[in-house]
């Protein structure tokens, strides 16, 4: 049935209409697809970049509580310090008294000495009177009945000389009594030497065993004050060695925040890009003669030990990146992006083309992707999966 020129009109306007708004639906689609990969980007970088800045936090309070304690040290081994000070001044009096002690030691040894030479004399003048008392009490006993009778009967003249000679028994037996009284004397002085000689030998041992009290009794103290500084002294050196390694580390993450931060500010320009730009259709590349080897091998690379399905996923990343506007044209310039791909940094992907290590999982997925085939939709990045990061996970990496 033939329709009127005004309703073909309608129809054909309708058919338009639905035309555009496929097209529109589309692009809408492809551009949705080009906008939430860097979205994802931009996330996955902002999610790095907090758990940085919190690493760092963790890092300044681990450090900020590393140098309290080494104040804490430092305040303990000064309290130390001064303990030790104070012991060393008692030392200087313990070694006054020592000197004090081994003077008077000294002197008591010169008594004891000066003693026994008093002694050994007293004791020779003991013998020697000893001796002579002995002869003479036995020179009596022997001879004096005799000699006193001679003298009494023996006695001739006046009454005189019988008083004369009893006067002469009288000095006799006076000097008899006052040669013993001196050798009891001598006895007496020996006994009293001796009490005086145990006495400075008690006396000398008393001053060795204060001076051995007066070495020993800060000495003690002093070893265990020194030892306990050592240790503290230890413990800070520790402490500082842990303080620097937690600032390098600080400065470190700082550095990485830094980067994170610029890598951000890219990822935002280039989603703004994004945005406005095109994407190409696979039929408008055309390929380079070594393109298939260098993509082939970069798969290698970077999913060698992957499923088949993440071969194909890192091809499609790379021909994503040369259908949008916001990356090179080509492969080799997708590729060879500065920082975009770490085997190409590291030397892998020139050690792997250089004898061409791609296997034939790798040339056919290059080649499935560069037909235009793709598993992870409009996805341009790829890595190891981290907390917060969300994508499509395909073996050991995950897309967006």
């Amino acid at each position: 049935m033939k329709m009127s020129g005004a309703a073909g009109r309608h129809d054909n306007f309708i058919k338009l209409f639905l035309k555009k708004v496929v097209v529109c639906t589309l692009a809408a689609t492809l551009l949705s697809g080009a906008f939430s990969s860097t979205v994802y980007a931009t996330e996955a970088t902002k999610k790095q970049l907090e758990e940085a800045k919190k690493a760092k936090q963790q890092s300044q309070s681990e450090l900020e509580g590393t140098k309290d304690n080494i104040a804490e040290m430092n305040e303990e081994k000064s309290s130390l310090q001064g303990q030790l000070n104070n012991l060393n001044s008692q030392l200087t009096e313990v070694s006054n008294n020592i000197e004090q002690l081994e003077e008077q030691i000294g002197d008591k040894e010169t008594d004891i000495e000066n003693t026994l030479m008093e002694l050994d004399a007293a004791r020779a003048k003991e013998e020697e009177q000893y001796a002579s008392m002995k002869k003479r009490i036995q020179f009596m006993y022997e001879k004096q009945d005799n000699l006193l009778l001679a003298t009494l009967f023996g006695t001739t003249g006046s009454f005189a000389n019988f008083l004369n000679q009893n006067n002469y028994f009288e000095q006799l037996a006076a000097y008899d009594r006052r040669m013993f009284n001196e050798y009891m004397q001598t006895r007496q002085y020996i006994e009293e030497k001796e009490a005086t000689l145990e006495e400075e030998r008690e006396q000398l041992e008393e001053y060795k065993v204060k001076e051995q009290a007066e070495q020993s009794r800060v000495s003690g103290l002093v070893n265990q004050t020194s030892g306990s500084i050592k240790q503290y002294a230890n413990d800070i050196s520790e402490a500082e060695s842990k303080a620097k390694a937690l600032e390098d580390q600080i400065k470190a993450q700082e550095a990485d925040i830094k980067q994170l931060e610029a890598k951000l500010a890219e990822e935002m320009r280039l989603s703004k890009l994004a945005k406005s730009s095109t994407w190409r259709n696979i039929s408008e590349v055309h390929f380079a003669d070594g393109d298939r080897a260098l993509l082939a091998n970069l798969i290698y690379c970077e999913a060698g030990s992957e499923p088949y399905e993440g071969k194909v996923a890192v091809g499609a990343v790379v021909i994503n990146r040369v259908l949008s506007s916001v990356y090179p044209d080509t492969v080799v310039g997708v590729i060879y992006q500065n920082k975009q791909f770490s085997p190409v940094a590291s030397g892998r992907l020139a050690l792997a083309l250089s004898s061409d290590k791609a296997t034939a999982a790798c040339y056919q997925a290059a080649d499935e992707a560069m037909k235009g085939y793709s598993n992870v939709g409009n996805c341009v990045y790829f890595r190891t999966p981290v907390p917060g990061l969300s994508g499509i996970n395909i073996g050991g990496h995950v897309f967006y």
